[in-house]
């Protein structure tokens, strides 16, 4: 099974700028009930490239290192670097390995340098799931 199959069942992408803080981070995940935003260099902008990914986890570290103060910091601090991403041709089995040596479970997908969906490790837990089921029921 590859990225691409999956994608379809993803949730809107949700993207913040660099420049914004983690309290926008925050709110942004809350409102869309997403558990990360892809984070594009300076704007949201559709043409402003890939640079990381923001998620709960981060938020919670902000506050645990730097209290609530951190809420008003920049979120380009705290993004890791190099960008870990996959493309729509990458195997879940591929994906899930890339996530699990990284110790992260978002992943934008980028293909030919458009940003096309994120892929997380519930969406390939419920696609295991679902091939699962659908063998087991015929």
């Amino acid at each position: 099974m590859y990225v691409g199959d999956i994608l379809r069942n993803s949730p809107h992408l949700v993207t913040i700028g660099s420049n914004e803080t983690v309290s926008i981070a925050a709110n942004l995940m809350y409102a869309s009930n997403v558990g990360a935003v892809v984070v594009r260099s300076v704007s949201r902008s559709k043409d402003a490239a890939v640079i990381g990914m923001f998620s709960e986890r981060d938020v919670v570290a902000v506050i645990a290192e730097h209290g609530t103060g951190g809420l008003a910091m920049k979120v380009a601090q705290f993004i890791s670097r190099p960008l870990v991403s996959c493309n729509s041709q990458d195997t879940l089995a591929d994906v899930e390995h890339l996530m699990g040596r990284h110790g992260i479970r978002h992943v934008p997908v980028i293909d030919n340098g458009r940003l096309v969906g994120v892929v997380s490790m519930r969406d390939i837990t419920t696609a295991y799931d679902e091939a699962t089921c659908a063998v087991q029921a015929a």
